[in-house]
């Protein structure tokens, strides 16, 4: 059994630390956590401790930090030297010798700040902003390697989740999934092209709100189903977004890729705080959403584990779990209370405001880590949600003897509640961190951030102007100049251009055009797709560059060309 050190148990009556260890059983996260308390009860500070006793157990952690506190995880200084402290603090020796003091009174050591100094890897991202790791979320419209057939429940809470986040992100509030026409357009649209293996751009995605690649969705029409000017307005909603100064810092960096983000290449566990501190609250929700629908994908897809494999740490819940409104992140993170726990995926949500949180959502935390509070009515609503063994005039006793860094603890596993003073955290509280500090912790960490440029797009020469009044501009490029971009070795064999087609009728996939013309040379080929196509349906082409290999069209995504 794998316990964490959270503190000393503590007796209310004596005012008096007992001298004897709260353990807490790892595994118990599984049934996951709720950590609460005002602003001062040391709220923070427990969470901080959790996150070293897992980086002590060398587990991944994600965190989702609205606030900057957890960027503090960063800050763990093996020696404790005055020097360590000096760029975070004004006193720097002060500090140093209170947390060399305090460290020593709760029996950790300087080996202990090393192990969860080496047993992890740490780095901090910034959606939306290039001061820490980036992320790519438009990746979120690539189609998946799954099949069908197998997981498409699991695949369709996926595209649920994403277009409920990028409609809240573009503006539409309280989206009911079963009712809101825009949004079952949308989840059809992708779930029509990923069936096929297409991944989307968001331009893609305007296009086909536009002109939907299928004629019905359910009896109705297309337009009696959503009426040209709903999906014009959604359309132009997505575009305002799209044409946004802020938007290309959305699209660049790494995709959010769970295994990635749990362990490196090497397989070490990571430790990985996104920091969202910067965006707006829509911004925040949308990335929050994607987030977790990310983990929920990624966890669905893994095998089941009776103990901890990971953890989810969010450190101020409120307004993404209220209890009446359904925000975009609502729904899936109470699919993840119920069902992250056969995962071995544990779940620790922290809030100061207690009356804020769906409670019948809670009710799926297997321990509460209850803080000094601020008013009578969060008390009444917190006792109201926990009352188990104990009544709720107890309850509401001990609550109220709470003081700084004093907890209660109630845990399904454990009969009575137990009062402890948690240990004395190893990283140095800083306080939240505001996001031009993000560079120097993410270097302190050794974590080398690269500037991502835009791929640039690159397609053969020629000008066409359809009857429809299309128009498709090009530039040039050699075969060998596609290999070079591509970071393959120089071939004799010359690329051939494919081209996809956006029809009232539907997408038709690259190889459709290949077997319909393989008789025509590279150069005849291109020619005959982008004149007699486009003149004769009024189709929107884009090409793609690859090469015939055993009979079957190889694509080089690095040319791919958004029309």
């Amino acid at each position: 059994m794998k316990n964490l050190n959270l503190g000393k148990r503590y007796n209310l009556l004596s005012g008096e630390t007992k001298g004897e260890r709260l353990e807490y059983n790892l595994d118990n996260l599984t049934t996951h956590a709720v950590i609460t308390g005002m602003t001062g009860s040391g709220k923070t500070g427990l969470g901080l401790t959790l996150i070293e006793e897992l980086a002590l157990q060398s587990l991944p952690v994600i965190m989702i930090d609205p606030k900057g506190d957890l960027t503090n995880s960063l800050l763990h200084f093996p020696q404790l030297r005055d020097s360590d402290f000096a760029k975070w603090t004004d006193n720097a020796k002060q500090t140093a010798q209170t947390w060399r003091t305090k460290l020593n009174e709760s029996g950790i050591t300087e080996d202990d700040i090393k192990r969860i100094d080496e047993s992890v890897e740490y780095t901090i991202y910034t959606p939306g902003a290039d001061a820490g790791a980036q992320v790519s979320v438009l990746a979120s419209l690539s189609a998946p390697k799954t099949s069908w057939d197998e997981h498409a429940d699991r695949l369709q809470q996926r595209i649920a989740g994403t277009v409920t986040a990028l409609m809240g992100l573009v503006g539409y509030e309280n989206v009911d999934p079963v009712n809101s026409e825009e949004h079952i357009l949308l989840c059809n649209i992708i779930e029509y092209l990923w069936r096929d293996g297409v991944s989307l751009t968001l331009e893609d995605l305007i296009m086909y709100v536009l002109d939907p690649p299928f004629d019905k969705l359910g009896v109705f029409s297309v337009s009696e189903f959503c009426p040209n000017r709903d999906r014009q307005n959604l359309a132009h909603k997505i575009n305002n977004f799209l044409a946004s100064p802020s938007f290309a810092n959305w699209i660049e960096g790494e995709t959010l890729d769970i295994d990635r983000i749990l362990y490196n290449k090497d397989g070490k566990p990571r430790h990985t705080v996104f920091y969202i501190a910067h965006l707006e609250e829509k911004e925040r929700m949308f990335f929050v959403t994607l987030l977790y629908t990310a983990i929920e994908s990624w966890m669905r897809k893994t095998k089941g584990s009776p103990g901890l494999k990971a953890a989810v740490y969010f450190d101020e819940i409120t307004g993404y779990l209220p209890p009446i409104s359904n925000p975009p992140s609502k729904g899936v993170i109470l699919r993840m209370l119920k069902h992250a726990r056969a995962y071995g995926v544990g779940m620790i949500l922290a809030s100061q405001n207690p009356v804020d949180l769906d409670y019948k959502a809670l009710s799926n935390a297997g321990t509460w880590f209850v803080g000094k509070l601020q008013t009578p009515q969060d008390r009444n609503r917190l006792v109201s949600g926990i009352e188990g063994n104990i009544g709720k005039d107890t309850l509401n006793d001990i609550i109220s003897s709470l003081d700084t860094r004093l907890f209660m603890m109630h845990n399904i596993n454990r009969q009575l509640p137990v009062v402890f003073k948690s240990r004395w955290v190893m990283n140095y509280l800083a306080g939240p961190l505001t996001l031009d500090r993000i560079p120097d912790l993410n270097k302190m960490a050794g974590v080398e951030i690269v500037k991502q440029k835009p791929q640039e797009q690159v397609i053969v020469s020629h000008d066409c102007t359809s009857t429809v009044g299309y128009h498709y501009r090009s530039v040039s490029v050699t075969p060998q100049e596609a290999l070079a971009k591509a970071g393959l070795p120089p071939t004799k064999q010359y690329p051939y251009e494919i081209y996809k087609a956006r029809t009232a009728k539907g997408y038709k996939p690259p190889n459709y055009y290949e077997k319909r013309h393989k008789k025509f040379s590279v150069p005849h080929y291109t020619r005959s797709l982008v004149t007699d196509e486009m003149k004769h349906h009024g189709v929107l082409w884009t090409p793609y560059y690859g090469f015939i290999i055993d009979g079957k069209f190889v694509l080089l995504p690095a040319f791919e060309k958004g029309a």
